[in-house]
């Protein structure tokens, strides 16, 4: 599909998919069948300002195949930019559900990639639990560093000789993102970066009540469970994204969407 989408809309210059569930799924599972790679992410205010505050980033989201509004504001956005119209925003985590439950369906193997070996062992039994038909080609926690000269191929490689015809990537914002927008050129495969995916579904962090994530409150949340680690990306960034958000509505700020990166970075977390 590609950034020359013509679901993509601009948001403060990062384009992102007005999708849903249904048609984000499909896309990943298509790519998979066909064996074509695939980059897909899922963006909260935090992804949509990584962009925003870094325009050779933003050009690496640009070039994203898929870019679903993960948070309720983003989905404001849209609808408030451009009429899209949805009902729902499309959260990675949830999106990671549906997406596996149609690979355990169409018997398509899985590889997970980041995070850490304690969480992965978690997660491992809690996917099998929900999708007993789930076949996991291969797990690979993060090495917490930067890729080493020929490791990126190393790493394709270890992927592609598993059977993996999809590699769900949790290594965090905005890291996760470069990953496989890296990797992407090195597999014919769907890549997802799914963050926070990974530790709600091994059960180590705790998803807010539906009331707070319909009210776009589950920054709240995670800022009362991280205070910490998240009170500058939160405190900092949600009043930006709003205050750029009613400059591009009202036009006091032209927000020009980069063009899609191209070239492979050569340095990226794995």
């Amino acid at each position: 599909m590609g950034a020359g989408s013509v679901r993509k809309r601009n948001v403060l210059g990062v384009l992102v998919d007005a999708t849903d569930y249904a048609e984000a799924t499909e896309q990943v599972v298509a790519a998979a069948q066909e064996r074509r790679p695939l980059a897909l992410t899922a963006l909260a205010v935090h992804g949509v300002m990584t962009g925003v505050l870094d325009r050779a980033h933003n050009a690496r989201l640009n070039s994203f195949d898929v870019v679903t509004p993960d948070g309720q504001p983003v989905r404001w956005a849209l609808n408030l930019l451009h009429g899209a119209g949805l009902n729902d925003r499309v959260y990675g985590p949830t999106l990671t559900l549906h997406v596996l439950s149609r690979f355990a369906d169409e018997g398509l193997p899985v590889y997970l990639y980041g995070s850490t070996e304690e969480t992965l062992a978690r997660l491992i039994p809690a996917l099998e639990r929900m999708f007993p038909a789930l076949k996991i080609a291969g797990i690979e926690p993060s090495k917490f560093r930067a890729v080493r000269p020929g490791e990126d191929v190393e790493i394709a490689d270890r992927i592609k000789a598993s059977g993996a015809r999809l590699v769900l990537v949790g290594l965090g914002c905005p890291r996760q993102e470069v990953f496989a927008y890296a990797m992407r050129p090195l597999l014919d495969m769907p890549l997802m970066a799914v963050g926070a995916a990974f530790d709600y579904h091994a059960g180590l962090l705790r998803q807010p009540p539906p009331w707070m994530q319909r009210a776009g409150l589950e920054w709240f949340w995670r800022l009362g469970l991280e205070p910490k680690r998240l009170w500058r990306r939160y405190v900092i960034l949600n009043p930006a994204y709003l205050a750029r958000l009613f400059a591009q509505k009202t036009g006091l700020w032209k927000a020009r969407p980069p063009v899609p990166a191209t070239e492979r970075p050569a340095e990226f977390a794995v």
